[in-house]
């Protein structure tokens, strides 16, 4: 099965956040097209892991009114998002309920805060 689902990646700075978008493959955990958003203020150039104010990053799957949130890796070097095994394999049960409801309507889905590299 093919699945890639639109995400939203948040970059956390010391003082900033950093939205960008892109697209998450649920078979491999591999984000791809990543695009900043156009949204920052002010706009960001480069590569927010490689920013010395980093301290890490999410991602948020929306479905209407409700998000998952998740953990999201960052390969600084190859310049890459992905999701690990374990936290991918929690996304799907999560996601599948996330988009098992009407938009607005059906269970209640915690956020789950992102757990801050150690």
């Amino acid at each position: 099965m093919d699945l890639k689902l639109p995400i939203k990646i948040i970059d956390e700075l010391l003082d900033e956040v950093i939205e960008s978008t892109g697209v998450l493959d649920l078979a491999s955990g591999e984000i791809r097209d990543v695009k900043l958003s156009e949204d920052n203020d002010p706009p960001y150039d480069g590569f927010p892991a490689e920013d010395e104010d980093y301290d890490f990053t999410s991602g948020v799957l929306t479905n209407g009114k409700k998000d998952v949130e998740f953990r999201i890796e960052v390969d600084v070097v190859g310049r890459k998002y992905s999701v690990t095994p374990s936290e991918l394999l929690e996304l799907k049960g999560r996601a599948a309920r996330l988009f098992s409801a009407a938009p607005g309507q059906g269970p209640d889905i915690e956020p789950v805060k992102p757990r801050r590299p150690r």
